[in-house]
């Protein structure tokens, strides 16, 4: 079996050719139309130079061009680089060269960062700029125009792919420096894109079983809401169309709209990242509201999705399932847990486990029921870190005769065989030598009616070594009772995990797929003194 994902792609054209696969907004685009227009742009790119093993990035947001960026990439074996939109110019200067980009395609809404970093990107040898429907300001630029170079040329690009193609997902780059992690395209396939079916666990017969079985069934349509730049996007996506599915985009985030075009166009299916796309979903739904009865589940991934928001959404949506997976980068699916009312906030969240997911020790051995270690995840698992040796010996290891991937996040193993993830270990705060894990405050935090979102970092303290700090938004128009804030968290947690000194933010900033930006937050908080700090009584 091939198992590369422009065959599995190609499958499904030829089984289902004239059905709808991506709509953005008034746009709509079949299979057929979908691989033509791929194939033209993979046919410019051959011209250019790209070939297997070249880096093409794209920066962009969700768009059918961006599809037919991605799919034009794997047609020819070569690698497409997520970039985030959002990164300021001397941020991209490091991802263009540490990825090692031969081709930039974008958005002209980004054209002003691109031009900044393209110019001290010497390496970088093409640029292709994308109109698209943001308020760019036509913003100038001398990259050739996407439309004006697509080839002639319609047919299927020639090229001996295998199931050894690579796939690379640079990191969010939230606490550090974003790498790109390495994975063969079945192994990603087998993970994240259907390649193990998903009930049972067992890997499909062979590479046209999606596409065999999509044909046989009516399509369903998939709103999908994190940006294509992130995997929790980009792999439901890929799985939708290799299962003959209609992918529905938007160009930005704005949950207004989002309810217009599920009212509109009807999806099963509506894929987010945790409270930071759930809170503001929730409060635009209207009274009354936009009519949702189309969705049949809401996927959340990739984020925290706390406790009152999914009471929330059972509330709001009682027919509705909702789900809330873990996985990384590095990991791929991880497992997944379905959410029910009002359980405790201060609990992580709780999957149950599926292909590979285990909790180890410092060496690598599975833990004990009850027992806490390191999540890691074993069998389909990536290559390593693009350029970065040490880190790949680090997390990615052999321990009796298995391959797998050590991740930085702590978990625990639970009774009935699920796992409850606790925190990341390189976000641990350590204060008077006790271990905080920044994710449970940040989820006891929100679960507060003050706190509309919320991030926890550590601060320097002479006494304690760090001291548990939060930057904090509240809803629109509303002020914060800081002792009532205090009083909750204490009612959940350890008195030594109650943040000391507390900052006021209008918005916590976070990445485009909705995780918190870590490294903002200590930036805002070395710019002020703290609007509230609480009393040093009581550390236990």
């Amino acid at each position: 079996m091939a198992c590369n994902f422009a065959d599995l792609f190609e499958h499904a054209v030829d089984a289902m050719p004239e059905r709808i696969a991506l709509i953005h907004r008034d746009r709509r685009i079949t299979y057929r139309e979908l691989d033509i227009r791929a194939n033209r742009l993979a046919h410019h790119l051959a011209s250019i130079g790209v070939a297997p093993g070249t880096h093409v990035g794209f920066q962009m947001h969700n768009s059918i061009e961006t599809m037919e960026t991605l799919i034009a990439c794997f047609k020819l074996r070569a690698v497409p680089i997520n970039i985030n939109y959002r990164y300021s110019a001397e941020e991209l200067c490091y991802l263009y060269d540490n990825a090692d980009l031969h081709t930039l395609v974008f958005h002209r809404s980004y054209a002003s960062a691109v031009g900044t970093a393209l110019s001290r990107s010497p390496r970088v040898r093409r640029a292709i700029v994308v109109e698209d429907d943001l308020d760019s300001g036509h913003i100038e630029t001398t990259a050739a125009h996407y439309e004006s170079v697509l080839s002639p040329i319609t047919t299927r690009p020639e090229a001996e792919r295998t199931a050894d193609d690579l796939f690379m997902m640079y990191t969010g780059g939230t606490t550090g420096m974003p790498k790109g992690v390495m994975w063969r395209q079945e192994d990603m396939w087998r993970v994240l894109g259907g390649g193990i079916d998903f009930y049972t666990g067992e890997p499909v017969a062979d590479e046209f079983q999606q596409s065999r079985v999509g044909a046989q069934n009516e399509p369903s349509a998939w709103l999908i809401l994190p940006p294509l730049i992130h995997a929790a996007a980009m792999m439901p996506t890929f799985t939708a169309l290799w299962s003959g599915n209609t992918l529905i985009y938007e160009s930005r985030f704005d949950p207004a709209v989002v309810w217009e075009t599920v009212e509109r166009e009807r999806p099963a299916v509506m894929v987010i990242t945790g409270d930071a796309m759930a809170r503001p979903l929730l409060d635009a739904l209207g009274d009354p509201p936009r009519d949702a009865s189309s969705l049949l589940a809401i996927a959340s991934g990739a984020a925290l999705l706390s406790q009152p928001v999914k009471n929330r959404l059972l509330e709001r949506f009682p027919a509705t399932v909702v789900s809330d997976s873990i996985g990384s980068s590095e990991t791929g699916f991880g497992g997944i847990g379905f959410a029910t009312k009002d359980d405790d906030p201060g609990r992580g969240p709780r999957v149950q486990v599926g292909r590979g997911a285990v909790v180890v020790d410092d060496t690598g051995v599975p833990v004990a029921a009850g027992e806490q270690g390191w999540l890691a995840k074993t069998g389909a698992v990536p290559l390593g870190y693009y350029k970065d040796e040490e880190k790949s010996r680090r997390l990615f290891k052999t321990v009796d005769g298995s391959r797998m991937v050590v991740t930085d996040d702590r978990a625990r193993v639970e009774g009935d065989g699920s796992i409850t993830l606790i925190g990341r270990g390189n976000m641990v705060i350590n204060t008077g030598g006790e271990k905080v894990f920044v994710e449970e405050v940040e989820s006891v935090l929100k679960a507060h009616p003050g706190v509309f979102d919320a991030v926890v970092v550590g601060v320097p303290h002479e006494r304690w070594g760090q001291q548990v700090a939060a930057v904090i938004a509240t809803p629109e128009g509303e002020v914060l009772d800081f002792e009532a804030l205090t009083e909750h968290v204490r009612a959940h947690l350890a008195g030594y995990k109650t943040p000391r000194t507390l900052w006021l933010a209008a918005e916590v900033t976070r990445s485009p797929s909705g995780k918190p930006d870590y490294r903002w937050a200590k930036e805002y908080i070395g710019t002020r003194a703290p609007d509230h700090e609480v009393g040093s009584a009581a550390r236990t």
